[in-house]
Order: structure tokens, then C-alpha cells, then sequence
């Protein structure tokens, strides 16, 4: 009688079905993850104006503590002649009041959100808008034009 045991063999490896399967599950989070990672890296991007406006929003606190009156439109002390500061912002512009409006690049990094306008205004502690002098801005409101709104920071919204 032959010995069974000698030919029986040890299976190595994956079968084809649990290799398809292994695949299936791979593009399924794929799909899944690659639109939300794209939707990130353009909040990183648009968050890169709100960074950049960091001087203006210091220099406008200040004058608002220790000034009697505004310095004018563009006057503020923070740069905004500064044309292109960054990769993703074109422009940061200031007004009497001290409200911060920056543009975004037309970089295609910044996908939906290109050419996009950020406007940052001064608040007192009761949310109204900040004009007397002196006083304390207790924040700088947030907003964005319609097309950039998806894609504010956190700290925006």
C-alpha cells in the first residue's frame, strides 16, 4: 500500500479569491480617502492665509489698545503693501477699521478656493465690530466669500 503522506502536499501562499478580495477592500478605501485627503490639503492650503495675516491681526490689537484714532486704510503697519507674501496668498489689504482682507493665490493647489477672498474683522468682547480706540479686540471675526467657505479652518467657522 502506498503512503498517502508523502504526497500530500502543504498549500503555500493566497488563493486567488482572497487576493481579489484583499484588492476589492483596498480601492473601496481608496475611493473613500483620496476625495476627503484632497479636501484637507486645500484646508491646509486656505489656512496658510489666515497664518499670514498673523502681523496684521497683532498690529491691528495694538493700535486698537494704545492709538486715538486709525491709521488709515493700508496703514496698519503689517505689510500689506507686500505683494505676493506667500505661495497660496496674493494680497493682504487692511481698512480704516482695521478689517483684514486677504486674497488667495490662483495657484491650482488651492483647487475651489483659487482667487478666494478671507476677511478678518476686529471684535470687541460683546461680538460687535470693534471701533473705538482705545479698546481690545477681543477676536477677529472670520468669513469667507461663498466659494471659499467649504473650505475655511476650524478656527474660521
Amino acid at each position: 500500500m502506498k503512503n498517502f503522506k508523502n504526497i500530500k502536499r502543504n498549500q503555500s501562499g493566497f488563493t486567488l479569491i482572497e487576493l481579489m478580495i484583499v484588492i476589492a477592500i483596498i480601492g473601496i478605501l481608496a475611493a473613500i480617502a483620496l476625495p476627503a485627503y484632497q479636501d484637507y490639503t486645500i484646508k491646509a492650503r486656505v489656512s496658510e492665509g489666515i497664518l499670514a495675516s498673523s502681523q496684521c491681526r497683532t498690529a491691528i490689537s495694538e493700535v486698537y489698545q494704545s492709538a486715538t484714532a486709525t491709521p488709515g486704510a493700508n496703514n496698519w503697519g503689517c505689510g500689506e503693501a507686500n505683494a505676493n507674501p506667500t505661495q497660496y496668498v496674493a494680497g493682504i489689504a487692511t481698512d480704516a477699521a482695521g478689517v483684514i482682507t486677504v486674497t488667495l493665490s490662483a495657484d491650482a493647489g488651492l483647487g475651489g478656493a483659487a482667487n478666494g477672498v478671507i476677511t478678518l474683522t476686529p471684535q470687541d468682547n460683546a461680538a460687535a465690530t470693534s471701533s473705538v480706540f482705545p479698546s481690545q479686540v477681543f477676536r477677529f471675526a472670520c468669513t469667507g466669500a461663498a466659494g471659499i467657505v467649504q473650505w475655511l479652518p476650524g478656527s474660521c467657522k
